[in-house]
C-alpha cells in the first residue's frame, strides 16, 4: 500500500473568460516511508496540491488516497492520519509556544506526554522560550513550533507547504537534519520546496512547474537525464556576458549559477574555442570558460525549455 496516491488530478481558478489550470492531469505515488520532494517556483500548483491531498480543498477531476483513504470520502479519517505544516505561519501568535502545543494536542484528544519522544528532539531546541508568545518567535523558531505542532498527534503521513521559505541558512540545515531523524521513525513526509539544492535532502522527487509534474526520480538520477556537455564561463562584466552568451547564435540555453554562467550549446556544436573567439569579438576581458557537471537546477531548466 502506497502512503499516498494520486491519479490524473486537475484543479482550476478563475471564471470562464479566464481559467487558470492551477494542476494539470497530475499523477504520482509516494511509498511509505519515503522522503518525497515537490519541487518548483511560486505558481507551480504546489500549495494547492498539498491542499487537495489534505482535504482542504477540492479537485475538479481526478482522485487520491492518503493511507489507502480517498481524499474526498475519508477525509474525516485523512484529517486524524496527517500533520500538515502551510506555508504561511499559521498558529496563534497571541498564545505562547506551551499554549499552542497544548491546544493542538487537546483537538487531537492527546497530551504533548503522551507523544513527547516524537517532538523531543525539536521541543527541547524552543523549551527556552515556551512562555514566549509565537508572534515574538523568530522565523526559524517558529517553524520548529509549527513542526511540533503538526507532529504531536503523531501522523501516519506529514505534509510540510514549503517549510524553509524564509528562514537563515542555518535553519534550513537543522530542519531538513530533524525532517532525516523523523523520516527513521517510518513516517511518510512530503515537503514542497523552491529550492532546488534541497532536492538532494530527498529519497525522490517530483519537478513540477506551471500545474504539471516534468520529472519524477531520484536527484541522482534526474541528474543523469541531463543532454549535452555543459560548460562555465565567467568575466569582468557578468551582465554583458549573459546577455551577449544569450545571444550567441549556437548557444541553447544559457543561465546565471552563482559566480558562472552555464552554457549549453546547440547539438554540442563548437566548444571552448569557438566561445572565446565570439567573446574575445565582443571584447570581454578575464574570460574564464571550463566543462562543468551540471545540478538539478539545470536540468528544470532544460525541461521547462523544452516542455
Amino acid at each position: 500500500m502506497n502512503a499516498v496516491t494520486v491519479n490524473n488530478i486537475v484543479k482550476t481558478y478563475g471564471t470562464k473568460k479566464e481559467i487558470v489550470k492551477a494542476l494539470d492531469d497530475i499523477s504520482f505515488e509516494v511509498q511509505q516511508g519515503e522522503l518525497f520532494g515537490i519541487i518548483g517556483p511560486d505558481g507551480a500548483g504546489k500549495t494547492s496540491l498539498f491542499r487537495i491531498l489534505t482535504t482542504l480543498l477540492l479537485a475538479e477531476g481526478g482522485t487520491a488516497t492518503v493511507d489507502d483513504f480517498d481524499v474526498v470520502k475519508d477525509f474525516k479519517q485523512i484529517r486524524n492520519r496527517v500533520g500538515y505544516m502551510p506555508g504561511k505561519f499559521s498558529l496563534y501568535q497571541d498564545l505562547t509556544v506551551e499554549e499552542n502545543l497544548e491546544f493542538f494536542a487537546t483537538i487531537f484528544n492527546t497530551s504533548i506526554d503522551q507523544n513527547y519522544e516524537l517532538v523531543k528532539d525539536i521541543y527541547v531546541q524552543i523549551e527556552p522560550f515556551k512562555k514566549r508568545r509565537a508572534g515574538n518567535l523568530s522565523g526559524g523558531m517558529k517553524q520548529k513550533l509549527a513542526l511540533c505542532c503538526a507532529l504531536i498527534h503523531k501522523p501516519s503521513v506529514l505534509f510540510l507547504d514549503e517549510p524553509t521559505t524564509g528562514v537563515d541558512a542555518v535553519s534550513r540545515k537543522e530542519f531538513w537534519d530533524m525532517l532525516k531523524n523523523l523520516k527513521k521513525q517510518g513516517i511518510t513526509i512530503l515537503v514542497s520546496t523552491p529550492y532546488m539544492d534541497e532536492a538532494a535532502m530527498c529519497d525522490r522527487v517530483a519537478l513540477m512547474q506551471l500545474g504539471k509534474i516534468m520529472s519524477i526520480d531520484t536527484p541522482e538520477n534526474i541528474v543523469q537525464e541531463f543532454n549535452g556537455q555543459l560548460w562555465a564561463v565567467r568575466s569582468s562584466d557578468m551582465y554583458r556576458l549573459l546577455t551577449d552568451l544569450k545571444t550567441f547564435p549556437n548557444t541553447e540555453s544559457c543561465n546565471s549559477f552563482g559566480e558562472y554562467h552555464h552554457l549549453l550549446l546547440k547539438n554540442n556544436c563548437g566548444g571552448e574555442k569557438e566561445v572565446l573567439e565570439y567573446l574575445h569579438e565582443r571584447q570581454h576581458k578575464n574570460i574564464d570558460i571550463k566543462q562543468t557537471q551540471p545540478n538539478i537546477e539545470d536540468r528544470f531548466m532544460q525541461l521547462m525549455n523544452t516542455n
